[in-house]
């Protein structure tokens, strides 16, 4: 009976111990109990990872190409890294395998491609001529890249956005604004001598792009196109995207030239888009107001009128 009774309180003191040295080393952990798992990561969450991070890979050679002066690789690796940032999200999209992480590696990642890589490559082309004017040019147009995809990020959380906002972009979206940096360069291998003049063009053209990229400009996004193709085109949906890619082997500086200008030349027209649905919208918010219950005269008093709320400026975001 000593010992049965022994052993009782020998295990009591042993648990009031763990339960002591749990108290004062917090990480510490019950040897008793079983140890803690993490769940395991679905494959459909890793797939558009990967994709990501080959697009970052093709960015940092990119910029190694340009620093050993084979800018037809450097310009090749932009056009991949634009390519692979195109199917990273869709690809998301289509397995279900977006997460947080994900989203905030495809940032940094688009801040190297479409940033920092563009700006660099410009430098050690031409506006290393310029001297620290080059150099400033290519700064701020890095900047404005950073500050682009930070303002994207901000706003995708915004709650009190139109569903129709997502039609578009505020701003030239960060990879566009790489591809279309580049023009000089195309122009340049299209055959147009790369004079003093040029430079200096480059400069103004590098710092336009740059204020495109953090303007309050609606762009068309295009996200929503192609989500759903009818039966009857995929055959020429297909013909179509290997023909372009065809194009792009044979003849890449012609049709990213080509590419460059109509882009620039459609940014007018998704504006006046942006500003028929806002009307359509604002229309319908005005013909909806009057069905709604007048409030009480109390809670009236402390309401901003539509009127003054229309004077007020708009969000940052």
């Amino acid at each position: 009976m000593r010992r049965v009774a022994g052993g009782a309180g020998n295990g009591y003191i042993a648990a009031i111990e763990v339960r002591a040295l749990a108290t004062q080393h917090p990480g510490l952990s019950d040897p008793r109990q079983p140890r803690r798992r993490f769940r395991r990561i679905p494959v459909r969450t890793l797939a558009p990872n990967v994709i990501t991070l080959l697009a970052l890979c093709a960015g940092l050679t990119a910029i190694r190409m340009a620093f050993e002066n084979r800018y037809v690789l450097a310009l090749a690796a932009i056009v991949f890294a634009a390519i692979l940032d195109g199917i990273d999200g869709r690809l998301a999209r289509f397995l279900k395998g977006t997460s947080r992480f994900g989203a905030e590696l495809d940032s940094l990642s688009d801040f190297v491609n479409f940033g920092v890589a563009p700006a660099l490559i410009l430098y050690f082309w031409g506006l290393h001529e310029l001297k620290s004017a080059g150099w400033i040019a290519a700064m701020v147009f890095a900047i404005c890249g950073a500050l682009r995809l930070a303002r994207f990020n901000v706003m995708i959380d915004d709650p009190d956005r139109p569903a129709w906002t997502a039609n578009f972009f505020v701003g030239m979206p960060a990879p566009a604004g790489a591809i279309t940096v580049l023009l000089p360069i195309y122009a340049a291998f299209l055959g147009m001598p790369r004079s003093g003049f040029l430079v200096w063009l480059t400069l103004f053209y590098t710092l336009a792009i740059a204020w495109l990229m953090v303007s309050r400009l609606p762009v068309f996004s295009g996200k929503r196109v192609g989500t759903r193709v009818p039966p009857e085109m995929v055959g020429p949906i297909t013909v179509v995207v290997v023909l372009s890619i065809a194009l792009l082997i044979a003849y890449p500086w012609i049709l990213l030239t080509a590419g460059t200008l109509a882009y620039l030349v459609s940014l007018p027209f998704g504006w006046l888009s942006y500003r028929r649905y806002e009307q359509r919208w604002r229309e319908g918010r005005a013909e909806a107001a009057p069905a709604t219950a007048t409030p009480p005269a109390s809670v009236a008093a402390g309401m901003i009128h539509p009127a003054e709320n229309d004077d007020r400026p708009s969000r940052l975001n």
